[in-house]
């Protein structure tokens, strides 16, 4: 008896498991583009949602206003990005097509905005988790003046505590990714690797530094190299702070 209970359980558990990844896999989407990049003028785009399942499957999409504060994006409901269809359902193998209108010119700095895409959980089914997804696409919306990012980058110690430190007294956004920091001795700093890439207009952003393995006091500079939106970034950056 104990040895089946255990085979039984045990096979619960399999199909468990096997029930969960037949409800994410019957469930994938797809969308493209990743972001939305409205060029001087430009009032409209769209973007794509494809159904890779084998399941019919509904979505929602919703508009946000998109703000960062304390290195947190901020998201708030805005009228200001019309999506259509706001709801839809697509077939296995089908695609939607997903129209974005602005109802105002960005003024003399980049709009920025995300829309979130929710699937819509389906029936439940007994013995059946079905994992559903969320999707943020951020969109940036250029004005009619030429605008560029500007940022600043400087390291802060903060009770033994290191940050990138980047300020973007620009009009537009700077995406950094890839970032590598490194001491003259050849001592390497991570950032994390989580954090978003983005410093938007006017916005002052903290990447926080693992300086394990690099224990302080470190130079007053280090190399800085990172891959932007606006090319490769290489330069020194000054530590403020007392170590």
């Amino acid at each position: 008896m104990t040895c089946r209970i255990a085979v039984t359980r045990s096979l619960a558990a399999i199909l468990l498991v096997f029930a969960i990844r037949l409800a994410a896999s019957g469930q994938t989407l797809s969308v493209l583009p990743v972001n939305v990049l409205m060029g001087p003028g430009q009032r409209a785009s769209s973007l794509t949602v494809t159904n890779q399942g084998s399941t019919s499957t509904s979505i929602q999409i919703r508009a946000f206003s998109w703000n960062q504060d304390g290195d947190q994006d901020v998201l708030t409901p805005s009228d200001l990005v019309v999506v259509s269809p706001p709801i839809a359902t697509l077939a296995p193998g089908a695609s939607q097509v997903v129209r974005l209108i602005l109802r105002e010119s960005p003024p003399a700095r980049e709009s920025t905005y995300r829309i979130i895409l929710d699937q819509i959980p389906p029936p439940a089914e007994p013995g059946v988790i079905h994992v559903v997804l969320r999707l943020s696409i951020p969109i940036f919306a250029q004005p009619m003046v030429r605008v560029n990012p500007d940022v600043k980058f400087h390291l802060e110690n903060k009770n033994g505590q290191l940050f990138l430190v980047g300020i973007n007294n620009g009009r537009r956004h700077l995406a950094v990714r890839q970032i590598e920091l490194s001491t003259s001795d050849g001592r390497q700093l991570k950032t994390d690797g989580g954090a978003s890439p983005y410093v938007l207009a006017g916005v002052t952003r903290h990447w926080k530094i693992d300086a394990q393995g690099s224990p302080l006091p470190l130079p007053n500079q280090l190399q800085l190299k990172a891959q932007s939106d606006a090319g490769a970034i290489e330069e020194q950056v000054s530590v403020i702070g007392a170590q």
